[in-house]
């Protein structure tokens, strides 16, 4: 979404036509993120997340002493900072939010709102502590927890952080489990910086999500064949086959390859 909705448009458009769809797309995204609860509920994190998460928010410097949290004054400042940020004033809501999360470092619609701002702001450093942040609060599986989870594994990937944001993005593939689409983004990113290990971890995710995808199957066989993983890639190849029963292109895969294996 960066590249298409924000980079592109900074290359097309000028002046108070580029204010516009960058202010139209700003408010795009908060409604996202204000969005209400999906249905599906998925397991928990899994450890290595939750470590990479904690890592990210700078856990250490941001915890405060429940004593110490004024949870009145932070829902004040975040109050005023809605203000101005509905007012364009964004260096005044950037104040008032951080002094939100001054006063209380859990209240969350300040971390998200201001995560909203600096994206908009392509101060994408800044925004990844605090969708981190923002993602290890949320209790229930809720669009805004989604897209948040989303957003923090592409930034990652686009930053080439690949190592932390690998754990971002199997959790994302289980938070959205019929957005195939962004598996093969992730799965593509990762190949294309030559990590096919990540790439591994994203297919093999991707099938174990949505078991009845044909193509997904297809395309972990390729990446272990082309990892000399035959016997593996096989059996890709042959779970392609029996799920789309009429397509000749997965039947002329497990051909080959049973072919090469018993010449």
């Amino acid at each position: 979404m960066k590249q298409s909705s924000i980079a592109l448009a900074n290359n097309k458009c000028k002046g108070s036509q580029w204010l516009f769809l960058r202010t139209a797309v700003a408010i795009a995204l908060l409604l996202t993120f204000s969005a209400g609860n999906v249905s599906a509920q998925p397991g928990p994190p899994s450890a290595e997340l939750e470590t990479t998460l904690s890592r990210l928010a700078g856990m250490s410097s941001m915890e405060r002493n429940s004593a110490s949290i004024d949870a009145e004054l932070a829902a004040r400042h975040n109050r005023r900072g809605n203000t101005y940020n509905n007012l364009e004033r964004f260096d005044d809501a950037i104040t008032e939010y951080n002094l939100s999360i001054a006063a209380d470092p859990n209240h969350a619609d300040s971390i998200r709102n201001l995560a909203n701002i600096y994206y908009f702001q392509e101060r994408f450093s800044d925004v990844i502590p605090l969708l981190a942040r923002f993602i290890r609060l949320q209790t229930e599986l809720s669009t805004p927890l989604v897209a948040a989870q989303h957003t923090l594994g592409q930034l990652l990937r686009d930053a080439n952080r690949y190592d932390e944001a690998i754990e971002v993005d199997l959790r994302a593939i289980e938070l959205e489990p019929h957005n195939d689409s962004q598996i093969y983004v992730m799965g593509n990113t990762y190949l294309n910086a030559g990590r096919t290990d990540l790439a591994v971890r994203v297919y093999e995710k991707g099938v174990e999500i949505i078991p009845a995808n044909a193509f997904l199957y297809r395309t972990l066989g390729r990446i272990y064949e082309q990892e000399q993983r035959l016997e593996e890639a096989l059996q890709q190849y042959r779970a392609a086959a029996e799920l789309d029963t009429g397509s000749q292109f997965y039947k002329d895969l497990v051909t080959n390859l049973e072919a090469r294996l018993n010449p």
